[in-house]
């Protein structure tokens, strides 16, 4: 099994239910590409170190999980590029 840290932020200018349900969604999408959810952690708006996309703040989540290839980070990785709502992801392989 390999451990992952998966990392995204949501833009802030949405509505707080619709940034929660950005969060599930990823969430559920990782779920059923086979991978086990470790932890799930809505880390809450903060301020970025740069801007990005024109935003100055942004609503950060992470996903850890477990899984026995990389389906799941491949899909995660995909999706969240193609979401219009989420600004920025990170993907990283944890020990």
């Amino acid at each position: 099994m390999f451990k992952y840290e998966l990392m995204f932020i949501v833009k802030p200018d949405l509505e707080e239910a619709n940034i929660k349900k950005v969060g599930e969604e990823m969430k559920a999408l990782v779920e059923s590409n086979g991978a086990k959810v470790v932890d799930y952690k809505e880390m809450g708006q903060k301020e970025l170190a740069y801007e990005i996309k024109g935003y100055k703040n942004g609503y950060y989540f992470l996903i850890v999980i477990e899984s026995k290839d990389d389906k799941a980070v491949n899909e995660f990785s995909r999706v969240s590029l193609i979401n219009e709502n989420i600004i920025r992801n990170l993907v990283v392989k944890a020990d």
